[in-house]
């Protein structure tokens, strides 16, 4: 934990009421804790507006009867299950942290002297990582930003479906036309799909001979592809060793392949579109897209993952967000290697190592310092993250400074002067 982060929290708990979340799908398990150490029996109360307020009075007396001005409200990383709480919890007077699996497991197996697991221990545990200060501060999207959040996921996820049924479109086509991918190569591309939907066996592709195929093949491409690609792949399904037997049957699901390829992509692009439309009602999304090598996508994604920017005061507490904060293992003599902790947004990771990737390109803005550090002896993965940890400190950079980057100069300019 960062000393920053780690601070803050310390500051905060001083004076406030601790209260823990054990969330569960059914149910979730509550636990409050005073500063002078009273403390309640942890307690179940379930997903519903009822239980909800049961548990919010039950809190508000324990705060009234200990003096209390503010409440702490801890929870384990978690999915879904917790999202209607904490979506009551955002109209209340309440500042909600996070804190890490690994660190309660940890505690857990200190204060109890076994791995044994039980809902009415977690809640104390959570409550003990929260005040030793091994908490994140939690930002919950609101506005544009919670949208940009929703449709980043559903864009992670339709991307993952399309990846499926791509994977399984190789499968089948290698079944009755093997020689199909050492033609065409890449089954996702606009000229396979086309091939893939309207001729997809060996024999379609023979019937239509080498001047139809050349046709369709120019057309689809915008003459990208034509005569030579055509003879090819007549060649190669002449001589095909594709099975015949079930054909059909697989042509039925090569079809619905296609089909869910496209409407996948169709799904996706819909999805960008938004992400552009919300994108623009971020006051200070024109800082971000100032990057060269930060597109849209990106930058809609790195919100929605974040929250908001301006709600951090430091670099710190954003890098442990994202799992990208450095930490090492040493001990006497030996010196271990630094590394990422990798306990944060897996997500905002993985946008920031793409845009490390076009960062460092020919004429990106990083090419240099990745070139030096590659030049140094550093692995090339090792260089990217390095790249990407450079990316997130300028995003904040200017976001917190209310400007853009200018990569002629090197250097910031406001808004205003930039206009």
């Amino acid at each position: 934990m960062g000393s920053s982060e780690a601070k803050e929290v310390k500051d905060i708990i001083k004076e406030a009421l601790i209260v823990s979340l054990d969330i569960g799908k059914g149910s979730h398990h509550a636990y409050f804790r005073a500063p002078d150490g009273t403390d309640i029996e942890p307690f179940a109360f379930t997903n519903g507006k009822r239980s909800f307020e049961g548990f919010w009075s039950k809190l508000s007396r324990f705060k009234e009867q200990h003096h209390l001005k503010e409440v702490v409200i801890g929870f384990e990383s978690t999915g879904p299950y917790a999202e209607p709480l904490f979506h009551f919890l955002s109209t209340k007077a309440v500042k909600l942290v996070q804190v890490n699996p690994m660190h309660t497991k940890r505690v857990k197996e200190l204060t109890g002297n076994s791995p044994h697991k039980s809902d009415k221990k977690d809640p104390r545990v959570i409550a003990d990582v929260i005040c030793l200060g091994h908490a994140l501060t939690v930002v919950i999207p609101q506005g544009a930003a919670a949208h940009l959040r929703r449709l980043t996921q559903a864009r992670e996820r339709a991307m993952e479906r399309r990846t499926a049924l791509t994977n399984q479109l190789q499968h089948l086509v290698f079944v009755i036309f093997p020689e199909f991918l050492s033609v065409m190569k890449d089954v996702s591309t606009k000229s396979a799909s086309h091939l893939m939907r309207h001729y997809p066996s060996p024999h379609s592709i023979v019937s239509l001979g080498v001047e139809g195929l050349t046709e369709v093949l120019r057309k689809v491409s915008r003459g990208k592809l034509g005569q030579e690609r055509a003879e090819q792949l007549c060649a190669a399904a002449k001589c095909s060793v594709g099975i015949t037997e079930g054909k059909e049957s697989i042509l039925l699901e090569i079809a619905h392949c296609v089909n869910g390829i496209e409407r996948e992509c169709r799904f996706i692009k819909g999805l960008e579109e938004q992400m552009c439309h919300h994108l623009e009602q971020i006051p200070y999304s024109h800082s971000i897209l100032s990057i060269k090598g930060i597109g849209n996508v990106t930058a809609a994604g790195l919100i929605g993952e974040v929250g908001d920017f301006r709600r951090f005061t430091t670099i710190g507490e954003i890098m442990k967000l994202a799992g990208l904060n450095l930490y090492e293992i040493s001990s006497g003599k030996h010196k271990g290697q630094r590394r990422i902790s990798k306990r944060g947004r897996s997500l905002m990771r993985k946008l920031l190592f793409f845009a490390a990737i076009n960062a460092v390109k020919s004429k990106g803005i990083m090419h240099e310092p990745y070139q030096q550090m590659l030049d140094r002896g550093m692995p090339k993965i090792k260089a990217l993250i390095a790249i990407a940890r450079k990316l997130l400190r300028v995003i904040f950079a200017v976001v917190r400074d209310n400007t853009v980057y200018v990569e002629d100069h090197n250097h910031m300019h406001t808004l205003k002067s930039a206009a």
